[in-house]
């Protein structure tokens, strides 16, 4: 990869900051500025991206590798990392911090919205602890590609904006090339943030970080009569939305920490991250999760105990009384399975085609995945190719029926499915449209993403990495020519385990 150096223009003005947190008070970040890098080179653009956040694409076209590699601020900036606290599978840290990454600023879209701009992997910062605070280009290559297979996928996500090769080797296992991600969020504000004001017991901090968290999140929450009842309602809701849309996709997050849980309820931090082949609930691809915590299956509960800690957290704003703050907090809570349960249902009878709602609806769903754990069916492919089926009469349909082991097995549940189907006066073919717009073809397989890792980081070849994402852009849609990055693994291709990024 030849090091192609920018344009000196002088400051870059890409960005029309204003930095809202960098206004709160001192405990809530450190300010620090990104450590320069020997020879920045701009791995990727994201240019729809970069237009959408009203940026000037021109510059960052000419002095990206420098901006986004922190060697040039761009002006208006104001660096900091983030204060938060964790409990990392179940155990409370009460400080852990931006340790690797580091705000510039926000920016308002063109819709309005707010976003952040923030730099992972750009030197150590007051919370690295004993890390470098360095990210080497296969966790930035990860995480670019499945956070916009995400977004098109239509997963509330953090976005992709840059990945930047620094130059530098850094050492881990061995010394690997050393890159930088620019990530864009709604907001980079954790559970894990409202628990470090907690575990303080600094009330004031506690309170301007729920008022902040309101004004840029909930707004319709600062007219209520309980506000802060109203914030924690708000992101239960949108959590309870998050997790049943990874279910619907076979995402499976991998390190569900209270600190990596957005209350924007945006999928956040893509470490040991992937997507199930073979429908089975008890997954794990996660090479530290070693009691399976983190399982696909278990991701409802777990972001239910998160939530729980997040309640917690708040207490002390929910009301002056204990008792009463516990009340309202469990009311609260108790809701959350509710809401998951209505969204997962909700979507698998997309998935499967059925538009009106019938008692057995749920019972048909986990028929369906049953059957497909014992017949180590492929998640995504059944129902893309349910899809397929629809249109079929039942004799003929055996697109879905190839994929399972025992396929006289699918047969009972494709008999039930097609009654069901017979229910209701859809046309196929309307069906049929509306299935393929929410089962995916192309979801990013970890086996093609460790294939791009590779081919990137030992021969530093990145047109695998280019060609990725141009399929994962458009997941819902046929591509000729691009069939095999819609098929599992072989046998000798499946990537059972995947790494945090630290």
């Amino acid at each position: 990869m030849n090091y192609v150096p920018p344009s000196p223009t002088g400051n870059a003005e890409a960005f029309a900051f204003d930095n809202s947190y960098a206004r709160l008070p001192q405990q809530f970040f450190a300010r620090v500025a990104p450590t320069p890098v020997a020879e920045p080179w701009l791995i990727k653009l994201n240019k729809p991206l970069a237009e959408e956040l009203d940026l000037d694409v021109a510059t960052l076209e000419r002095e990206g590798a420098e901006i986004f590699s922190g060697n040039r601020l761009p002006a208006g900036a104001d660096p900091l990392a983030m204060a938060y606290a964790g409990h990392q599978f179940g155990t409370f840290v009460p400080q852990l911090g931006d340790g690797r990454a580091i705000l510039l600023g926000e920016v308002i879209d063109r819709n309005g919205k707010r976003r952040d701009i923030q730099l992972k992997g750009p030197g150590q910062t007051p919370f690295s602890r004993r890390g470098d605070g360095r990210a080497a280009l296969g966790p930035v290559l990860r995480e670019y590609i499945v956070s916009e297979a995400m977004a098109s996928l239509g997963v509330p996500t953090t976005r992709a904006l840059a990945a930047v090769l620094t130059g530098d080797a850094i050492r881990r296992e061995s010394l690997l090339p050393g890159a930088i991600l620019t990530r864009v969020a709604s907001s980079h504000i954790r559970i894990g943030t409202f628990q470090y004001f907690a575990a303080r017991r600094d009330i004031e901090g506690l309170r301007v970080l729920a008022d902040h968290a309101i004004a840029r999140h909930c707004p319709e929450a600062s007219g209520s009569a309980v506000p802060y009842r109203s914030l924690l309602e708000a992101v239960i809701s949108v959590q309870a939305a998050l997790v049943a849309q990874w279910m619907l996709v076979g995402f499976i997050h991998g390190v569900m920490n209270t600190d990596n849980m957005s209350i924007a309820g945006e999928t956040i931090d893509y470490g040991p991250c992937a997507f199930m082949d073979t429908y089975d609930p008890g997954t794990v691809f996660s090479s530290i999760d070693e009691r399976g915590r983190y399982a696909y299956g278990n991701q409802p509960p777990i972001a239910l105990w998160n939530l729980t800690r997040f309640a917690e957290a708040l207490l002390s704003l929910l009301s002056d009384d204990q008792d009463t703050a516990i009340a309202i907090a469990e009311e609260a809570l108790g809701r959350f399975n509710g809401l998951l349960q209505d969204r997962l249902i909700s979507g698998f009878r997309q998935k499967l085609g059925l538009w009106t709602e019938a008692p057995d609806d749920v019972d048909l769903v986990k028929a369906l995945l049953e059957t497909m754990h014992r017949g180590t069916a492929d998640f995504t492919l059944v129902f893309r190719r349910l899809s397929d089926d629809v249109t079929a009469v039942p004799q003929s349909g055996q697109a879905a029926r190839e994929l399972f082991a025992d396929p006289a097995e699918f047969d009972g549940w494709q008999s039930r499915w097609r009654e069901r189907l017979a229910q209701e006066a859809l046309p196929t073919d309307e069906r049929q449209r509306a299935m393929l717009r929410v089962n995916p073809l192309f979801i990013p397989r970890n086996h093609r993403v460790e294939a791009v890792i590779e081919a990137a980081v030992e021969e530093g070849d990145l047109a695998p990495f280019e060609e990725l994402l141009v399929v994962l852009a458009k997941p819902f849609e046929a591509q000729p020519g691009k069939e095999r990055y819609a098929m599992p693994p072989a046998a000798h291709e499946r990537v059972m385990a995947t790494f945090c990024g630290t």
